[in-house]
Formats: C-alpha cells, structure tokens, sequence
C-alpha cells in the first residue's frame, strides 16, 4: 500500500482520524454514503486495507503527534473528525490526549480546515474538573482545546455507547450473560443516559453540514435514562436470559471493580478501569440542542431496548463491523516482522512445523482461516486457556477477545490475544503476538500447492527476546512447542482432511471458554 490512496470525487472532504478505530471504522462508510469524499488518517495504513470500504477512500499515513505528517493529510480538507484518544495507553495518557489535541488544532487551523468534529465523553452537571475521573477530565479538556482552536468545532457528549462490539455494550453483554447472581459495585445504581451507535453516527455524519456560526457542544443521548442495574435486567428481558439476581455492595471500589470487569469480559483492565471509574458519576443529558442542527427522524434517537435489539442481532448474525478492539492494544508491539532470514537485529527463534494433507489448498484455507474465537487454537486447549488467563492477570488483553467475523479476517483484526498483521486470501495467515511478552512473537501459517503436487501445510513461530528475559522465556517454553505447536500442525491437516472447516471446538465451545471450552475441544486436540 502506498502512502496515499484511493480515488478522488467532487464534494466535501472529510479527514478521518481513528478509522482503525471502533466508531471510525463505521463513521467512514457513513460519509461516503451520504456524498462526502473521505481521507484516512492511520499510522498504519496496511490495517484499512481489507475493509470493504478500503477503494472509496484515501488512505494516507501519518499520526496526530506528528505535526508535518497532520498538516499534509489536513491540506484541502473542509471537516475534520477527532475519533482519537490514548485510553489505556498508561498513567501519562491526559498528557499524550493534551498534547495531541494541541498539534491537531494548530494543524487544522493552518491548513484553513472548515470544521472540526470531536466525540467526546458526557461529563456531570456541576461537578468541578479535578473531581472527574481522569478518562472523562481528559475527554473534556480535547473538547476545550478543539474549541479554542479557531476553527468551528462541533464536540459530540456521549455517556454509553450501546452498539455490536463497543467496549461497554461488550461489558454490559458479558457480565449480564455470564453472571446470573452478581455482587455489583456501587456504580450500578447511578443513573446514565445511553445512545445507540446508530445515532452516535448520524450525528457525527450530520454535523459536517453545521454553519461556521455554530461552535459549541452538544450533549447526545437517547430517550432512556438508566442506572447500570436498569441496563443489566433489560438486556436480560431482551436476550431472553433468566431475572438476574444483582446484589451492589460499596466495598468494591473503582480499581477492585475494574479487575472483576477484566475477570469475567473480554475488555481488559487497563480500558476496563478508566470506564468504571467513569460509571461512579451521573451523566445525564441537559439539553438536546443538536436536534437544530441535525434533525432525528421519527423514531429516533433510539431507545435502549432497540438499540440493543440491534446489537444482538449483529452480533447473532456475525456482521459485527468494528469491535471496541480493532484499534491496537495500547503498548502492544507493533514492529514488523523481520524478512531477512539472516535478520541483523539480534537473535531471532523460529520453530518451523511442515505436514502433507490430503486436502484441497482450499480446505485447507478455510480452516486456518477460521482459527481462534470459538473455533479454538486445535492443540492443548488447557495450555492457551491457562495463557490466556495469566495475560489477563499481568495486565493483556487475554484470550477471550475472540473474532470480528467467524469465517473470515482481515488485516488489522484482532484475533483472541493476537492481530492479523497480513493476510494473502488462500495462502498466508500472519498474526502479531499481542500478549505481554519479554520480546516480540509473529506466528504464520501457509498453505502451499506445487503444481498438482500435494497440499502442504506450513507453519513457523518466531519471537525476537528482550534481554536476558526474553532468551529464559524462550527456552522455558521451548519443551512445550511440540505439544502446542506440533499438535496445531497436525489437528490443522487433520480437521481440513475430515472437511469439517468448523474446528475442534466450533460445535461444543471454545477453548478459551472459562466453562466448557477445554474439556470440548481436548476431545479431538491432541
């Protein structure tokens, strides 16, 4: 991919920063429906590269901290949406949000930007800054700094966002789910006003149009006002769960509640906590002025019950667009993967598994295709679970984040503790290691043909330590790759030659399923 792409058509241009991310990833398609020309703003272009709406964009790389790459992708641009935030990203993250905010006011109002557009969060009536948490303080302070850039600016306040794969519809989903007698902090008895992703996007698109007088926020939310426990038992009545029996103690502060949070959803502690501390404050709308400006249909804003009808439909008929985690992890790793087999950059350990299968490449593909999520790992399911479960524990991501789409990837997608980093259709799967680890971990599998010759499988795990930890982690493990990676191999061949592409683990459960997926999937893993 180069650095810039995508055609070009008459209309308002519209700059998109955070189209990796969940609410970028949907924005984009929306504005090119409704006539606006769109540019992407992403450090890693390659990532956008699968979307369906890849070839009616122009991609360009680049980075909201990095003022001379900002000031390109701003040039010609009429709106510019700020879809960016550094979440998790570690205790300095209010600093990182400031200083990023900054560079993108000075850059839009040098490049004679129109209009800036933000989503931020909905802050308390009444309560002082210093008071907030540091997630709803810092998402204010941007929408100040936005404002007072000069340029006319719309900031968008939204409490919950209830949509397939956001970080607090999976939250909600997992713990009602999960959990039918629940010992719940505090903060479920405060009261809060969701809006569904549909509106969240309607605004969004909506508010490119606004009059240059116009540069103010706006507060956005649907009809309901709801505490944590309304949203828990309603979800209940919609997905036809059982009453759940939800029992709010006061002990469980913030921090305490955050590590439950990570226990039991596939959303990590480090987002995980930032969003229960925010759930401790009423945020509720006070006023719905953006209806002057961009008009609800009847039938809109949508209320809870059919936002969330939505959500489960999406998720049920596996059409889930974006997810909370199709941005990369904060301080994941993210360096490519060294082609040089003679690689200069230090040791690099690789364990390479090759197996003949009586399958067609396409068999094949499907199969490794469709890996991980609930389809499972295909070897020693208890191992990954385990993995998983500690990744969790030291602050990762953990192995339940499971697939965006059960049959098929894309570049960018995260895939349970790992990300697709490239994908060739029919021949290539790689995957970044996204766990904590001493080092930096790819796994690839490939499906080869020579000619008419047999199917081959092809598989290699690389990691590249970090320090002396690195090399002790590598050799620690080392005994276990033939079990792990050694029955993967064979499972792999063995599932494509039964034709039965759905996986050890498709039918029963996954194997990072806390309750059944590794007894289920140990039946046919070796």
């Amino acid at each position: 991919m180069t650095d810039a792409q995508g055609p070009s058509a008459p209309g308002t241009r519209c700059l998109v920063t955070g189209a990796t991310g969940y609410i970028g990833g949907r924005l984009v398609p929306e504005l090119i429906a409704a006539g606006h020309r769109v540019r992407c703003l992403a450090r890693t272009p390659e990532k956008l590269r699968d979307h369906p709406w890849a070839g009616q964009a122009e991609i360009v790389r680049g980075d909201v901290t990095d003022a001379a790459s900002l000031l390109r992708a701003l040039q010609d641009v009429d709106v510019a949406y700020y879809l960016v935030h550094a979440l998790g990203t570690g205790r300095d993250f209010e600093h990182t949000d400031r200083l990023a905010a900054r560079n993108f006011a000075e850059q839009a109002r040098a490049a004679g930007v129109r209009r800036i557009v933000y989503l931020g969060g909905l802050t308390p009536s009444g309560v002082p800054d210093r008071d907030l948490s540091p997630h709803l303080r810092s998402r204010a302070e941007v929408g100040r700094i936005l404002l007072d850039s000069g340029v006319p600016t719309t900031v968008l306040r939204a409490a919950v966002i209830i949509g397939s794969g956001s970080a607090s519809f999976e939250m909600l989903r997992y713990l009602t789910e999960r959990l039918p007698v629940m010992v719940t902090p505090s903060w479920v008895r405060t009261r809060i006003q969701p809006i569904g992703v549909r509106d969240v996007l309607r605004y969004l698109v909506g508010s490119a149009r606004m009059p240059a007088e116009v540069s103010r926020a706006f507060d956005i939310g649907g009809p309901d006002v709801l505490t944590y426990l309304d949203m828990m038992r309603r979800y209940a009545r919609v997905d036809g769960l059982p009453r759940r029996l939800i029992l709010p103690v006061p002990v469980l502060t913030p921090r305490l509640s955050s590590h439950w949070v990570g226990l039991v959803t596939p959303v990590p502690r480090a987002i995980a906590r930032p969003l229960a501390e925010s759930l401790k404050y009423e945020v509720v709308c006070d006023e719905h002025d953006i209806a002057t400006w961009v008009p609800d249909p009847p039938g809109t804003p949508l209320d809870f019950d059919t936002a969330l009808t939505y959500a489960l439909q999406k998720v049920r008929d596996a059409q889930v667009l974006t997810r909370w985690s199709s941005a990369s992890v904060p301080g994941a790793p993210s360096d490519p993967l060294p082609t040089d087999p003679d690689w200069a950059g230090g040791s690099l350990y690789t364990d390479v598994r090759e197996r003949t299968v009586e399958a067609s490449p396409q068999a094949l593909w499907r199969v490794v295709e469709g890996i991980g999520g609930e389809n499972g790992w295909y070897s020693f399911p208890l191992a990954w679970a385990v993995r998983g479960r500690f990744d969790r524990l030291v602050g990762g991501v953990g192995l339940r984040r499971g697939r965006r789409d059960a049959a098929h990837l894309r570049v960018g997608d995260s895939l349970d503790f790992w990300r697709v980093e490239e994908i060739e259709r029919g021949r290539l799967l790689r995957l970044r290691a996204e766990m904590r680890l001493p080092g930096l971990a790819w796994l690839e599998m490939y499906v080869e043909q020579d000619g008419d010759g047999p199917t081959r499988y092809r598989q290699r795990a690389l990691f590249h330590p970090r320090g002396l930890a690195g090399h002790l982690y590598w050799w620690s493990v080392s005994p276990f790759h033939a079990v792990v990676f050694g029955g993967m191999a064979r499972n792999i061949a063995r599932t494509a030659e039964a034709g039965d592409d759905r996986g050890p683990a498709a039918s029963q459960g996954s194997a990072a399923s806390p309750a059944s997926g590794a007894s289920a999937a140990a039946a046919r893993a070796e």
